[in-house]
């Protein structure tokens, strides 16, 4: 992985663990992320404004489908993580999510573009993964499998996981496209995408204005500031894409769960303070092989 790439990859993680920690601090539901969403769209309206007046006019069908079909998945990320984590514990569903994803878009780009990855590159993935599992709770996961609700619950935590995981390969694998093969403006891509985003969720965060207008005056000034910082990580990412393999930068990405695991201490909440500093361990070897291999 080229340096520049890789810098790009850290730094967004760490701008990605920042407002992670805020949105969770929100602790909201769909209609967080229709805020996040809206001040998205309105903070980044001047820029977006300005790439669109540049290159919008020579946009195709296949760039038009690309960031709708970004936003449409970004949609049901939320949907699915969200009731995920209604169903079942976090220290479930997030290391399947944050694992499984990065893994099936390495396996999918190696195939779909062409990409390789040595020994070395398949040992960092496989590290990166793991490292992932120990900080969202690591083997004190299975401890729970003690009677028939906790199974059921962990089960459905394993479903939501893995179907979480899904669209993040999905959406990570659009947008390389849109990047890597279409040479869309990175920024521009992002924002269309959350125009769509927003549009989409209009039914969800208008359903019922009451608890709409109650959950606005308690998360606000988290969605306006992870809606503000959030586009910052990602177009780093997909900057990086423009330059270096997806099957290095979706893993190396992980990265941000250590930075998680520093600046927030308890951002899972159940996991173990052992576990935790192993996993980053992991992680920081895991990113180290991707970049030289």
């Amino acid at each position: 992985m080229p340096v520049a790439a890789l810098g790009l990859v850290v730094l967004a993680g760490l701008i990605h663990a920042g407002w992670n920690i805020a949105a969770k601090k929100a602790n909201g539901d769909v209609r967080f992320a229709f805020f996040i969403s809206g001040f998205t769209v309105l903070v980044w309206t001047p820029l977006g404004v300005y790439l669109a007046w540049q290159q919008i006019g020579a946009w195709g069908t296949s760039e038009w489908a690309c960031a709708a079909a970004s936003g449409l998945i970004h949609v049901l990320y939320f949907v699915v993580l969200l009731r995920g984590y209604r169903k079942s514990d976090l220290t479930v569903v997030y290391p399947l999510a944050r694992g499984s994803g990065p893994l099936i878009s390495s396996a999918v780009a190696i195939g779909l573009f062409e990409e390789h990855l040595s020994v070395l590159g398949f040992a960092g993935v496989a590290a990166v993964v793991f490292g992932v599992f120990l900080i969202a709770g690591g083997p004190g996961i299975w401890s729970k499998l003690q009677s028939d609700a906790q199974r059921a619950r962990i089960y459905k935590g394993i479903q939501y996981g893995l179907l979480t995981g899904i669209t993040i390969a999905s959406y990570t694998l659009v947008d390389s496209y849109s990047v890597k093969v279409l040479h869309m403006s990175p920024m521009l891509a992002f924002y269309i995408a959350c125009c769509v985003q927003l549009l989409l969720m209009v039914p969800a965060g208008l359903k019922d204005i009451v608890i709409t207008q109650e959950h606005w005056r308690q998360q606000w000034k988290y969605a306006l500031l992870v809606g503000a910082v959030s586009p910052v990580s990602y177009v780093m990412v997909l900057y990086a894409l423009q330059i270096a393999p997806l099957s290095h930068v979706a893993p190396a990405r992980e990265v941000s769960m250590l930075f998680a695991a520093i600046l927030g201490g308890h951002l899972l909440g159940e996991g173990d303070r052992l576990a935790r500093l192993g996993g980053a361990a992991c992680i920081c070897v895991g990113v180290a092989a991707l970049a030289l291999g």
